[in-house]
């Protein structure tokens, strides 16, 4: 059978989003990266094709025990597992017709593989049924009732063996819309009046924060485009809180894109800020983010003259770890280490992470997260603060690799962050899962 044509451009919902799976699954590729891709040719049908992409992967563990069950033999190409994948995900979803699901997957299947036509409907009408049968079976499949790879199951179960249930649940649930209120340009009341003139469901949840009842396209939002306010999930916001930063303070926000935390940190404060990343062009992700807010920018490839206008922030592309090439020299009052990490606490928003992550990842994570930690603590001043942060859940990136830096520098001691589990925030209803440790110089 010939390879197929993957026709990004295609307005087929079900053939892009079968194509979105393959290429995490098959290929390896970041769902992030595969949707940027897919969304500069703008094909009408994408944001359909979103919805079933996030939801075949969400659900893949035991999706992928379905149809390993129902097919006799490796599947012929390969690529046909996308397709498949899909059409058993919105089967069991039932939010379309189960006759509109197996014919409109058969015949997007046909488009690129004509021979293939009768497998594909014969799978999913086996599913229909024996959907009893399987269900049952896939309960005693670690991996297809929890939707994690073994390894990551297992990890969650020893580290948090009271919460590890509650946890993946959280993780496989669709995650809440929750806005920042840009407190510039107005209040939490006044933007929740606009919302509901709009007839957008919402309520308060955090102090700055809106978390609306069903999500909705962003060009929907009351003055998103103007900066009013912005996406980001709760837990999240509350790391520009935990930095403690004040007014007139020289701030680094290490690791900054896409730039969600530096927004919130030039709403709160006028500051000298410098917003780091090693990635050119996710730093003018960042750009794109403050130019919305209204924030005043420097491109830079290494700090220099401060900018006079506030509130502003200069952007420095280059490595937090290898501070020669960008720092002036300058010590910071406060650093904000959002550092790379599994992001094991937001896979419900990023599910293509728990298929592409693998067990050795944690620990050469882990090694970047200490090279960074090392690398910035000599750039604070004297009672500075350094807010370490990860979207991880895992031990050996957060508490293991906080207590091991405090046993390399003497001149550092750990702050309790309120309303976290020492440190540790787990995701629920309300917010994903993320990591927060106050780390004070002496």
């Amino acid at each position: 059978m010939p390879a197929p044509n993957r026709d990004a451009a295609s307005p087929n919902p079900r053939l892009l989003a079968a194509n979105l799976v393959n290429d995490v699954l098959l290929d390896g590729a970041s769902l992030t990266l595969a949707l940027g891709n897919l969304r500069r040719l703008a094909p009408d049908g994408l944001s359909t094709a979103q919805n079933l992409a996030y939801g075949a992967l969400r659900n893949a563990g035991r999706l992928s025990f379905y149809l390993t069950t129902l097919c006799e033999r490796p599947l012929k190409p390969v690529t046909l597992s996308g397709h498949l994948l899909v059409g058993l995900y919105e089967l069991e979803a039932g939010e379309t017709p189960a006759y509109a699901v197996v014919n409109e997957t058969v015949a997007t299947v046909a488009e690129r593989y004509p021979g293939a036509r009768g497998f594909a409907n014969a799978v999913l009408r086996n599913f229909q049924r024996r959907r009893a049968e399987l269900e049952a079976a896939a309960e005693a499949d670690p991996e297809a009732r929890w939707n994690l790879p073994l390894w990551w199951l297992e990890r969650l179960q020893a580290q948090y063996p009271s919460d590890w249930q509650a946890i993946v649940e959280a993780q496989n649930a669709h995650p809440p819309m929750t806005l920042r209120v840009n407190r510039r340009r107005g209040s939490v009341a006044d933007y929740l009046a606009q919302l509901t003139a709009a007839g957008i469901a919402a309520r308060q949840s955090g102090e700055w924060a809106l978390t609306l009842q069903r999500p909705v396209p962003v060009g929907e939002l009351p003055g998103f485009f103007d900066g009013l306010v912005s996406v980001q999930d709760l837990g999240a916001q509350l790391a520009a809180t935990y930095l403690g930063a004040a007014d007139g303070e020289r701030v680094l926000d290490a690791c900054a894109a896409p730039g969600g935390k530096t927004g919130h940190l030039l709403e709160l404060h006028d500051l000298d800020l410098v917003a780091l990343d090693s990635d050119g062009s996710r730093l003018g992700r960042v750009k794109e983010n403050l130019d919305r807010l209204g924030f005043v920018t420097k491109l830079s490839t290494k700090l220099s003259t401060k900018l006079s206008t506030k509130p502003s922030a200069t952007l420095v592309a280059g490595d937090a770890g290898d501070t020669a090439a960008w720092w002036d020299g300058q010590p910071f009052d406060r650093i904000l280490l959002d550092a790379p990490c599994t992001a094991s606490g937001v896979v419900r928003r990023h599910p293509d992470g728990k298929w592409l992550k693998r067990p050795e990842d944690v620990q050469q994570l882990a090694r970047q997260q200490r090279r960074l930690m090392d690398a910035l603590w000599p750039l604070l001043k004297p009672a500075g603060t350094m807010l370490y942060a990860t979207c991880s859940l895992f031990r050996e990136e957060n508490a293991d690799q906080v207590a091991a830096f405090l046993a390399r520098h003497g001149d550092a001691r750990s702050e309790a962050v309120a309303a976290t589990r020492a440190g540790q925030l787990l995701p629920g209803p309300e917010m994903d899962g993320f990591f927060y440790a106050r780390l004070l110089k002496a």
